[in-house]
């Protein structure tokens, strides 16, 4: 089951990047200021969350913005992320279908994001939906993704 998360959603959703953050050792600033972040941005609009499970057990963040290359929006898929002991069982997919059919109901037609070489099992999810980390062809140059802090 995958629902829309709501600004009441908040703190499951803290503690669900909070989580995600500590099991990659990267930088979390808690799931209070998660919480109180994603809040703001889901009351103004500016991430869509889906959640699934009864935990709730995995999420997806998105961000539109305009697109540079055609009039309609760009999608980002911030974070998606399921709990370790509910891998395997189709949230993930359910999670990127839900994120797919809000993108194409927006208007977006582009949906990019980033994920490290070494998360094999995320890799295989977005491939086997038509992801490619390959240039313009299946044989073109692979695609590498940068980031700084600023």
């Amino acid at each position: 089951m995958v629902r829309r998360a709501e600004p009441a959603d908040a703190e499951a959703i803290g503690r669900l990047l909070h989580d995600f953050s500590t099991e990659f050792d990267d930088y979390t600033p808690g799931p209070e200021k998660f919480a109180r972040r994603l809040r703001e941005l889901i009351e103004t609009d500016e991430a869509t969350v889906f959640l699934a499970g009864d935990g709730p057990d995995g999420l997806a963040i998105l961000r539109f913005r305009p697109s540079l290359y055609s009039e309609n929006l760009e999608c980002y898929l911030a974070e998606l992320y399921v709990v370790p002991e509910r891998r395997g069982h189709g949230l993930g997919r359910s999670l990127m279908e839900a994120a797919l059919a809000e993108a194409r109901s927006r208007g977006a037609d582009h949906m990019d994001l980033g994920t490290s070489e070494d998360d094999v099992a995320a890799r295989a999810l977005y491939e086997k939906l038509g992801f490619t980390n390959r240039e313009g062809k299946p044989d073109g140059p692979v695609m590498l993704y940068y980031e700084r802090d600023v």
